[in-house]
Parts: C-alpha cells; structure tokens; sequence
C-alpha cells in the first residue's frame, strides 16, 4: 500500500494541470481539425473514435485532447505512458483489452511519447489493434513517418496538431485571469503589453505561457490583497527562451534544409538566422561547417573556386576553436555562400554520369588509356597509342578517354555565372581544338 506523507494535500497542482479543459467548449486552438463540421470533432462527439496519432509540437493540446476523449467516451479509457512503461506493462494491458472485447466493451489506450517506444514495443501493439481489440491513441513530438513503425502507423489516422497563435495564447492567459481554477480569486495586475509578451516568449507552447505566467504572479508585489506583476519581475522569468530543437528528430531536418536554401536563395540574413538557431540549440558546428562544404562544390562549384576553400577554413577553425568563438567563422562561411554566384553544374555532371556508370558498370577502360604495368600487359596493347599531353604545343591531343558506346556523351554543362563563364569559354576551346585534329 502507497504510503502518504504530511505534505502531499499542501503541494498544489501546477497551472496548465488545474487549468486543463474538461470538454472541447473549453479547448483553445487547432480550429482546423476541431471547429464546428471538422472531422475530428465529429469523431469526439459521437463517439466513434479509430487509431489515431496526435503529432504536433510541445503544448499544443495533444494530451488534453486524450483527456476530453476519456470523459466523452464510454470505452474503457487507459493512459500509458512510454516514458514508464515497457513490454511487460503493455501485455497486461492488452490482456486486459482482449478480456473487455470478449465481454463487448472497447477499449481505448492512450500512449503519451509513443516515439520513446522501440521497435519491439510498438510491435507488442499492433496485433491487438489489428483485431480491434483496441483504439490506440498516440501523442508524438516527433514525426510519425520516422519514429513509428510502418506497419503501426498505416493503421492509424495522423492528426497534425499546430502550434497555438499568439491570440490564441493571450486569450488563454486572460482566461486565466478569471477561471477561479487559476487566478480568478486573486486580484492580480499585469499590463496588456506583458501578457503579449508572455504569449510572445511561449511560442506557441500553452504549457509554457502558463508556467511563465504562475512563476510571475507567485513572485508579483503583494500588497492590499492585490498581486502586482512588474516589468522587473516579468523579464527574470523570460530571460532566455529554449529553442525547439532535437538533433536527431524532423525539426533537426527542417533547420538544416533553411539555413542550405536560404544560402542557395541568396539570403545572407537568413541564412545567419537559421543558423544562429541551430547552433543556440546545441547543434554540433562541425556538422554545420560539414554542410558548407558540400554546398560549396553543390550550389557554387566553379562559378566561385574560393567557396571551397572558404567552406574548408570555416570546418577546421570550428575544430581547432570550437564553441562559442567559432560562431563567427561559421558565419563568415555561410555569408559568403550566400552572396557568391551560384551554380549546380558539378553537381549535375556527377549524377548523369552517376546514371551511365550505373547502367554500364561492365564498360571496359579505352585500351589506350589504361596502365601497362607489366610486359604481359604490354603485349595486349595495354597503353597503346597513349598520348602525353604535355609534349604537345597546346597541351592538348585528340584521345579517345570514354568508352565506345559512351562517345560524344557530355557531363558538365558550365553555367555563365562567376567564374564558371570563364571555365565555359576554356572548355569550348577544347572542344572545338579536339573536333578540328580529331583523327
């Protein structure tokens, strides 16, 4: 038996659990998928819930969506958590589950965090509720399509839940004024602006602008009965803002794809905000310098040689300085990719080859430019022909180097822009040398 202490009646809940909507009249947000004829709604009211997983970022209502499901249905209703739970748990679960099938009862289990579950977890699920004898319920920060299995995840309905407006927040702090479950029976005074900015510093996240606004009430001025938030007061609690980041989950993927296009677009400002939001948030600047220097030959190549070296400067002063000094490296690297002239020619050229080399993997090497390492070699005319470029005036000869059934097929198709105009030029000369002394 759980034993009680003296002091657990006189530890109050925190806000957003005392505040927590007991019906859908109560829930704010994710109009899209609960205003009046959406298909959610529709479901919750009548009761006629399937598989579903609940995706969207921290505090936007996944779970409480659970709870209003749980007093609206007349299933059996189980909370699980993935964070506390392992196979064991989930067996005698689902035994449980088969029991309330056989005797005509549904069962619904809800499974907070069900990205934290592995493999062989999520697995345990599928079978109960590809017989119906559950309605399973996921809640997941992460993105389905990478942190739940295939088999699961084809059972079950994806909502995509949003993060909430700013007016959204604000009317869920105001509400939060008045509900006797929050502050409505105190007399608290807290200007318009610094609820704004409560709602601006949540960033969407309900649990947070609730958490920020009971720490500046509980340290607010009291005096007369009255509560008196100050501007001093509201700063300490909002002093530093923790970013949505997970260097192994979708918004790690999101990032990284902002910071490459806003290079590719030319948009120094950008490119330096996206990258400042990686690396406040912990990413490893050498993955970033990583992806610089592909972008270096990827997006800019020849139309500007020195992009490279720049790229490859940034990489190895990140790993002989480190965090933070390398900030500005980084930041010089990824202006400069922005504002030089850009060009994919190399990077096309290597995938047509790509196709051909695929395709053709048995194509043998031109006898002539192959190597005659030994004497049996040379007698099968290994080498034969071969011209050395270097003794020519031109520096130039008309060798065949593609294989026969490759002949004439061309790669590199050099763009105009920076350098690469001048390349252009060169490599048309070439051209044009080899089709007047070709043999």
């Amino acid at each position: 038996m759980e034993q009680m202490t003296l002091f657990e009646h006189s530890m109050p809940e925190p806000l957003a659990a005392r505040l927590r909507p007991q019906g859908l009249h109560e829930y704010i947000g994710q109009e899209h998928l609960l205003g009046k004829g959406r298909i959610l709604r529709r479901l919750i009211e009548s009761d006629q819930i399937s598989s579903m997983i609940f995706w969207g970022p921290p505090g936007v209502g996944k779970t409480t969506l659970a709870r209003i499901i749980a007093n609206k249905t007349k299933a059996a209703f189980i909370d699980f958590s993935a964070v506390t739970s392992g196979i064991k748990e989930i067996r005698t679960v689902m035994q449980q589950a088969e029991q309330n099938r056989r005797y005509g009862e549904k069962t619904i289990v809800f499974v907070d965090e069900i990205h934290r579950f592995n493999k062989a977890q999520q697995d345990a699920f599928l079978p109960y509720v590809e017989k119906g004898s559950i309605v399973l319920i996921g809640a997941t920060t992460e993105n389905p399509s990478f942190e739940i299995n295939s088999a699961l995840l084809s059972r079950c309905r994806v909502f995509v839940l949003k993060a909430l407006a700013k007016e959204e927040l604000l009317e869920l702090l105001k509400r939060t004024l008045e509900d006797p479950r929050g502050f409505g029976g105190l007399q608290v005074k807290i200007a318009p602006h610094m609820l704004e900015a409560v709602a601006g510093f949540a960033n969407g996240d309900a649990r947070t602008a609730l958490s920020v606004l009971e720490m500046a009430v509980l340290n607010g001025d009291t005096q007369c009965n009255t509560i008196t938030v100050s501007e001093d007061t509201l700063e300490q609690c909002i002093s530093r803002k923790s970013l949505l980041y997970d260097k192994k989950g979708e918004e790690h993927y999101n990032l990284i794809s902002a910071l490459h296009k806003s290079m590719r677009n030319s948009d120094p400002d950008a490119a330096v905000y996206w990258l400042a939001r990686m690396l406040e948030a912990g990413e490893e600047p050498l993955y970033i310098a990583r992806r610089v220097i592909r972008f270096a030959s990827e997006d800019i190549g020849l139309a500007d040689p020195q992009a490279l070296q720049t790229a490859v400067a940034a990489f190895h002063a990140c790993h002989v300085i480190g965090m933070p000094e390398c900030t500005v490296h980084l930041t010089q690297a990824v202006v400069y990719m922005s504002l030089a002239p850009k060009s994919n020619a190399l990077y096309t050229a290597y995938n047509e080859a790509k196709k051909d080399a695929l395709t053709q993997l048995s194509e043998p090497v031109p006898l002539v430019i192959r190597n005659a390492a030994t004497e049996l070699m040379g007698s099968l005319h290994y080498g034969e022909g071969y011209q050395y470029a270097h003794d020519t005036e031109d520096k130039l000869t008309s060798m065949q180097c593609l294989p026969d059934s490759l002949l004439g097929r061309e790669y590199y198709h050099p763009t105009a822009q920076g350098m690469e105009e001048a390349f252009s030029a060169r490599l048309n000369q070439i051209k044009a040398w080899k089709n007047q002394n070709r043999k």
